[in-house]
């Protein structure tokens, strides 16, 4: 899949219709994606995968993921949103 081809569809499942989430992750996608390391992407693409109601308690702070790669792309998605 070529570069352009995958961050289009990444941003697209960036967008989630929960806008606590679409604030974090849809500037996440279209600015800081594209410059991951190939683990980094692999892991933000795998972050999609969860629920929402994770993903909100995630980036809320009010938990922690159980899984070091999805507080590694949580912790980075948060930065970025600290630096705008």
């Amino acid at each position: 899949m070529s570069d352009e081809i995958e961050a289009k569809r990444v941003r697209w499942h960036s967008r989630r219709g929960m806008l606590e989430l679409d604030v974090l992750l849809v500037p996440f996608a279209e600015q800081a994606f594209t410059s991951l390391s190939a683990e980094d992407k692999v892991r933000y693409r795998q972050l999609l995968e969860h629920e929402d109601p994770d993903l909100f308690t995630w980036f809320m702070e009010s938990q922690t993921p159980d899984n070091a790669d999805m507080a590694r792309i949580v912790e980075l998605v948060l930065e970025h949103a600290r630096k705008r």
